[in-house]
């Protein structure tokens, strides 16, 4: 069994030349904490300093999220978000020595030879680039389910009070999102009990496992906490939810929303039941916390729903982020064959 936590990460703003530092100062920090070497740190570095500066000649700022991976093998997802005016031509600008601003252009190029993915989406309402710095080969099979999401705090909270985490095995798939009541430490310190504890036994029937959830968060603030386990043989999704998680399933095009009964997990959660949805290997999974507006839409955004799931939550959060909360979104599909 394979299980992926997400709560090494750093959201920065770069605004100026001054904070470029920072930046990748913070993402080498996550990138060590992460266990990879000083050279894929040092590749790190490099990515964040080159899409920093990007962000601050092309783009007049914007923000880095980095996140340490901890899937089969040691690594660090790098996301740059902007609302800026686009790339006009994306072939120009990953090719070496191409520039629109004066300089020796090594900037993209540099991106991609240093990572072992990088993906962009760009378009009017600005770009999301991507890019992944994996340690070394895994042994371990390929997840059934390839999942991205961004999570961070509200402006001028140091800590999260959203999070998330995956369980993984030969046929299943098993996703938390929670939202700790509020923001802050005290929400940080709900979202944490509830991860340990779904962490500690993802597997049991998910009644069961809000159960435990709710018992677990009772000396907490609480939280709104929903999962979802995909059943890859029976091609069916078992969801539970308490609170305003919103989870929401797509199969060619068609959206889904799930069922979450109102409530704070440890405080007023008065019902656990489980709703059973209809999941194809064509299907993708959008769950986020309240953060995010639900108003949103894929098919407003061309080409997008072919990308890797990390682009595709980091523009939803763009584009759709309240910023009033901490905002989580994580989008989930298998992997093309």
């Amino acid at each position: 069994m394979e299980v992926t936590r997400a709560r090494t990460e750093v959201a920065l703003a770069v605004e100026d030349d001054s904070q470029i530092g920072a930046a990748r100062r913070g993402g080498s920090a996550v990138a060590r904490i992460a266990g990879l070497s000083e050279t894929d740190t040092g590749r790190t570095a490099i990515i964040i300093n080159e899409l920093a500066t990007n962000l601050i000649r092309h783009a007049g700022g914007g923000r880095i999220l980095v996140r340490a991976l901890a899937e089969q093998v040691p690594g660090v997802e790098v996301i740059t978000i902007d609302s800026g005016p686009g790339i006009r031509n994306v072939t120009e600008a990953f090719r070496d020595g191409h520039s629109t601003g004066g300089t020796p252009g090594a900037g993209l190029g540099a991106v991609r030879r240093l990572s072992d993915l990088c993906d962009l989406y760009t378009g009017a309402s600005g770009t999301v680039i991507l890019a992944r710095v994996s340690g070394r080969p895994g042994r371990s099979a390929p997840s059934r389910l390839q999942a991205g999401a961004v999570s961070h705090p509200l402006r001028g909270e140091i800590v999260n009070g959203d999070g998330w985490t995956m369980a993984t095995d030969e046929t299943r798939s098993c996703i938390l999102v929670s939202d700790g009541l509020g923001h802050g430490p005290p929400a940080s310190a709900a979202t944490a009990v509830a991860i340990r504890t779904f962490d500690a036994a993802p597997w049991r029937p998910l009644p069961e496992q809000l159960q435990a959830l709710h018992a677990a968060l009772r000396p907490t603030r609480g939280a709104a906490v929903a999962i979802a386990q995909i059943d890859h043989q029976s091609n069916t999704v078992r969801y539970v939810g308490c609170g305003n998680i919103a989870g929401v399933i797509l199969t060619d095009g068609e959206p889904r929303s799930l069922v979450s009964h109102n409530g704070t997990v440890g405080h007023s959660c008065r019902r656990f039941t489980e709703f059973v949805y209809d999941w194809s290997p064509r299907s993708m999974l959008v769950m986020h916390s309240d953060g995010l507006h639900h108003g949103w839409r894929l098919e407003n955004y061309p080409g997008l729903v072919e990308r890797h799931p990390s682009l595709i939550a980091a523009v939803l959060m763009r584009d759709f982020e309240r910023g009033r909360d901490d905002t989580t979104v994580l989008v989930a599909r298998e992997p093309a064959a």
